[in-house]
Parts: structure tokens; C-alpha cells; sequence
């Protein structure tokens, strides 16, 4: 077994898989989620990424064929969706004859679909065309708006820069699955909801499914710096149904949302009576896209809430302020 010097981890197993369901032409099925191991993300900038801590410069083709050989040893999906810390088409990070390797694998498995994730500047680099099996790539766009993609959230690069790859990809009969941040680090809760709608709007026609992803505060990163300091709160999940009840009047993409520690202080979270009823509700509505299913949702915790929405940009600017004295 080979051992990373950094973590002193294995780097023949991958950081995490786990089956859950996912939207496969309007069918629920098994979808196998795998996180691998690689040798980071070439920009590795982002100031809310935990990601990027969990790299090891050792993993490389025979690595990684080890690491999505064990996960798949455990069950055969109807989709296979492989994550790593950066992007899939990144040669420095995942070597080209790993992912041929992968290809086949699916071929072989009868696997229907594959996701993976790039950044935009590697989407060219993609190899998986005229497949035996549908791919769908997702980009991390987090915002259509430059200025907040660029000074909050630190990603590198322009909203142009995802229209190109987009109109590359669905040229060539690949999927986009566009993902949206969900109050990014200085956004008010109010801000942070337009943001993301506007941003749906503006992306919905590149894009054949759009992922909202509410920010979860991971360890040793700036955001959390922000956190702890009372300088940032992870959006109420109340905002996510608000986006996701609006967004279907403006898309006809599938909208999709799985908000990550749902009910943590890290994660999207309201009172904590209602947290896990309303985060069921919001993964039954990226599985059957049925706004209904959100309509009879309520807690006493709303009205705060609304408080919460007109009055954060005051309370925020007082203690900052404060802070800074």
C-alpha cells in the first residue's frame, strides 16, 4: 500500500464514495459519488475551497486506477459522478490515460452516465466525445456576476470564460450542469438571493441542469476566518427554498441542490426544529422537480428569518466597524 509523505494517508483509496440518488432522464436511480485523490487543483485559490487540503502530489495514473477500481468493487451505478479537488480535464491532475482508463470501465460496467467537473480553461481538453454512455461536465460558475466571482470569491475567472466552454461543450453533445454558490464570503442573506437568481437567469440557457450549492464553512480556510470572527453566516435554508420556488419561473434546466451539513453552525441551517424536514424537502425537490413538494413547508423561525433579511447589511456594516477599530 502507498502512503502519502504529506498526510501520511493512502493514496490507493479514494478520500471518500458513497451511493446516493440521482436524475437519470426523469428516472430516480443509483448514482456512485467518488472524491479522488489527485495531485490537487492547479489554482487552489478559493477562499471557501476545503478541497484543496486533500491532495497528495504521489497520486498518479496507477494511483488513481486503484483508487476508482475500489470504489467501484463495491456496487455497479446507473451513473458514475467522480469529484476531485480541482478538474477532471486537467492533464497535470488527472492524467490522460487514467481517464481513457475510466472511459473503458464504464463501457465495460454498462454504466448510463458519467459527471465529472473542470474549470473552464480545461473543458478543451476534453476526451470523452462520441461515448457509448452520456456525459455531463460541471463547471463551478458559483456566479454570473465578475465582480463578486472575482473579489469574493477569488475563482480566476470571467463569466465569458464559462460561456465559451459551455457553448463547446453542448456542441459537442455534452451536458452542462452549471453550479451556483449560494451566499458567497460579504453577500448579505438578501444580496446572496439575488445573486443567485439572477444568476440562474443568466446561465439557464448554457446550462441543462444548474446546481445550487449553499456555502458550507470548511476548516482552515479564509471563510472560516470570517466565520469565527461573526463576520459571515451560511445562508438560512429558508433562502434555498426561496431560490428554488423562484427559479423554476425562470428555467426550464433541472434545478438541483443538496446543501451540504445541512443543520450545522458551518452549513445551511435555520432554527434547528425544522432543519432536517426542510432539507428533505429541498433533495426531493432536485430528485422529482416538483415545486409542490416546497409549498407546505413552515416553522416559526420564518419570521426571523425575514428579520434576518432586511436588517444583516446593517448589523454587518455596525460590527464590522467595530472590528476594524
Amino acid at each position: 500500500m502507498k502512503y502519502s509523505r504529506r498526510h501520511g494517508i493512502t493514496v490507493e483509496r479514494p478520500v471518500s464514495f458513497w451511493i446516493e440518488k440521482e436524475r437519470l432522464n426523469s428516472r430516480i436511480v443509483d448514482c456512485l459519488t467518488v472524491i479522488l485523490r489527485t495531485k490537487g487543483c492547479s489554482w487552489r485559490k478559493c477562499l471557501m475551497c476545503g478541497f484543496s487540503r486533500e491532495f497528495a502530489e504521489e497520486a498518479g495514473e496507477k494511483e488513481l486506477k486503484k483508487q476508482l477500481d475500489y470504489a467501484l468493487s463495491h456496487k455497479k451505478p446507473d451513473v458514475l459522478k467522480i469529484f476531485t479537488s480541482g478538474s477532471f480535464f486537467d492533464n497535470r491532475e488527472v492524467p490522460v490515460e487514467f481517464r481513457k482508463y475510466t472511459y473503458r470501465k464504464i463501457e465495460e460496467l454498462g454504466i448510463s452516465k458519467l459527471i465529472v467537473e473542470s474549470r473552464p480553461e480545461y473543458v478543451f481538453n476534453c476526451d470523452c466525445l462520441n461515448m457509448n454512455f452520456d456525459v455531463e461536465v460541471g463547471i463551478g460558475l458559483e456566479t454570473s456576476n465578475d465582480f463578486i466571482r472575482e473579489n469574493c470569491v477569488n475563482k480566476g475567472f470571467k463569466f465569458s470564460d464559462y460561456v465559451k466552454a459551455a457553448e463547446f461543450l453542448t456542441k459537442n453533445s455534452i451536458n452542462v450542469r452549471t453550479y451556483l454558490l449560494l451566499k458567497p464570503p460579504f453577500l448579505s442573506e438578501k444580496e446572496a438571493i439575488y445573486d443567485c437568481l439572477k444568476s440562474i437567469e443568466m446561465c439557464e440557457k448554457y446550462s441543462n441542469t444548474i446546481s445550487i450549492n449553499p456555502v458550507y464553512v470548511p476548516k482552515k480556510t479564509y471563510l472560516e476566518k470570517l466565520w469565527k470572527a461573526k463576520l459571515y453566516r451560511p445562508p438560512w435554508l429558508w433562502s434555498v427554498i426561496e431560490v428554488l420556488r423562484r427559479s423554476v419561473k425562470i428555467t426550464e434546466s433541472d434545478i438541483i441542490c443538496d446543501p451540504v451539513g445541512a443543520g450545522s453552525n458551518r452549513a445551511s441551517h435555520n432554527c434547528g426544529a425544522c432543519d432536517k424536514p426542510v432539507a428533505k424537502a429541498i433533495k426531493d425537490f432536485s430528485l422529482y422537480q416538483d415545486v409542490g413538494i416546497l409549498e407546505d413547508l413552515s416553522c416559526e423561525c420564518i419570521d426571523m428569518w425575514e428579520k434576518y433579511k432586511e436588517y444583516e447589511h446593517i448589523a454587518r456594516f455596525d460590527f464590522v466597524s467595530y472590528y476594524l477599530k
